[in-house]
């Protein structure tokens, strides 16, 4: 987007240059060619380039296929719980454990008012809705701590619904699920 937006700025600034500099070349166009030329058919092919780009990155963080690893995050106000379905036995946390290098889908619900899912570093953001499930795929490159925030404003205490994710080296994660501590 931000590519997008300095060649649209890019092309801006060039006719407005050349409007300065030599307005003996433009003179001859009229008020209707420069908002049909400059307000619709230069912006054109830079949008439809970026709705293209955004479309297939978009389709990237949607699960397809099955994954080796899922987890289940629950909003509450003013708090994430987080737990593994395949691991019954595992205590809910107030950390989001992964695998590095491995995606995870994460089904995300809400316990109360709407709440939006974000972990900047790690993909897009997905609303946490009472009474519906929308599920995530998320993946860490690197083993580290990532943070993730409620992007949804959700009453007076939003601010501090902040969580952390750990992304595990993925042997240490395989201990961590088997209930041995890392």
């Amino acid at each position: 987007m931000l590519a997008g937006a300095a060649v649209l700025t890019a092309l801006v600034l060039a006719l407005l240059t050349m409007a300065y500099l030599r307005p003996h070349r433009l003179a001859g166009v009229t008020a209707g060619q420069w908002i049909v030329g400059g307000g619709l058919i230069l912006p054109i092919p830079i949008l439809m380039l970026l709705t293209g780009t955004a479309l297939v990155l978009g389709e990237q963080l949607l699960p397809r296929g099955e994954v080796a690893y899922r987890a289940e995050a629950r909003a509450e106000q003013w708090a994430w719980r987080f737990s593994y379905p395949d691991v019954p036995g595992l205590p809910v946390s107030e950390t989001l454990h992964i695998p590095a290098g491995e995606p995870v889908d994460i089904a995300v619900t809400s316990a109360d008012v709407i709440h939006a899912f974000w972990v900047p570093r790690l993909g897009g953001k997905i609303d946490a809705i009472p009474g519906h499930r929308n599920v995530i795929r998320l993946q860490a490159d690197e083993p580290g701590i990532y943070r993730g925030i409620c992007a949804e404003f959700c009453g007076p205490g939003h601010e501090t619904m902040q969580f952390r994710v750990e992304a595990h080296d993925l042997e240490t994660f395989k201990s961590m699920m088997a209930g041995a501590a890392p």
